[in-house]
């Protein structure tokens, strides 16, 4: 496996129909492709198949039946995700995706044989890993102020992806240039690692505050195998 080259990435976001990413759908997924010229973009829409819920729609903006009307076949969208994904890692490209966990497992809880076999950078992961003390929340919007990244529409999938892009160049480039020398299984272990332990740190949190932790699940990286 290579090693991370700000240069050449492949950004992707999925808006979904809900937060567990083992039981929602795909509503819209962007594919940015970053490889030595301007960003080529892509943004699919997908008609779910089921009601898109309202607190979602308020997030992103789109609605059952606006899906519906304007949007291709779930699977089909799903399909076209997952092969451009597998053409970029064929072509040497690092994926990139903010929160990586939660787009990958959607993509397998939809597609069982879809496998992770290339490089992810996963920009949350690493600013966790490696500001771990730094107050205040960690969404996308929160850590592109934090480096200050532009992000043009917050929740709208390539706008997502695009921030998601920047942010990694900014890690890799200004701020920790050695995860760009790491070799890619080094840097994919750090990542897997780094997220196990901010999981762990967030429980013993939780239980030194006197919350219930029986419910807490530490989910896997870059994607979240359901438990049998």
């Amino acid at each position: 496996m290579t090693t991370f080259d700000a240069g050449r990435m492949f950004a992707f976001d999925l808006e979904t129909t809900g937060t567990d990413p083992h039981e929602c759908r795909i509503v819209t997924s962007a594919l940015v492709r970053i490889d030595g010229g301007p960003p080529q973009t892509e943004e699919l829409l997908a008609d779910p198949g089921v009601e898109i819920p309202e607190g979602a729609a308020r997030v992103h903006g789109i609605t059952t039946e606006y899906a519906r009307e304007h949007g291709r076949p779930h699977d089909e969208v799903l399909a076209d995700t997952i092969a451009a994904i597998r053409r970029a890692w064929s072509d040497g490209l690092t994926l990139v995706a903010y929160n990586a966990a939660y787009d990958l497992t959607v993509l397998r809880s939809r597609q069982p044989d879809f496998t992770v076999d290339g490089l992810v950078f996963d920009p949350l992961v690493i600013d966790r890993a490696r500001d771990t003390h730094r107050k205040g929340k960690r969404t996308l919007g929160n850590v592109c102020e934090h480096y200050r990244v532009r992000l043009d529409n917050a929740h709208e999938a390539t706008a997502d992806a695009l921030a998601a892009a920047r942010l990694a160049w900014v890690m890799s480039k200004k701020v920790w240039p050695d995860l760009a020398e790491m070799d890619g299984d080094e840097l994919m272990e750090y990542q897997a690692v780094s997220h196990f332990e901010s999981q762990s740190s967030l429980r013993d949190w939780l239980v030194g505050q006197g919350r219930d932790v029986s419910d807490f699940r530490i989910g896997g990286w870059p994607i979240d195998e359901p438990e049998r």
